[in-house]
């Protein structure tokens, strides 16, 4: 379940991320500046960015504290290794 803080700011940004898409692709079809189509599109990787940091933090708090609790030693290495991956692809 996602926290009703996180709900709104991942909310709030892939709110922004959809209208900036469809900006972007009105720039790109009327042949727009390169480098200012190039501008939106990283500032729209970075509110992915950062909608996938509100939802890695939501995860730590919600499922993180059972799992890295639980007695199965095989759920608490999925998870940290779950984390790991996610990590670091949003690194990338």
């Amino acid at each position: 379940m996602i926290q009703p803080d996180h709900h709104k700011k991942i909310t709030t940004n892939l709110k922004k991320v959809q209208w900036m898409v469809t900006k972007i692709q009105t720039m790109v079809d009327q042949e727009a500046y390169c480098a200012d189509i190039a501008m939106q599109v990283n500032a729209t990787i970075w509110l992915l960015k950062s909608v996938n940091n509100y939802l890695l933090k939501n995860h730590l708090a919600c499922c993180g504290p059972s799992l890295l609790n639980a007695t199965n030693q095989w759920e608490k290495d999925a998870f940290i290794e779950e984390l790991m991956r996610n990590r670091n692809i949003s690194s990338k």
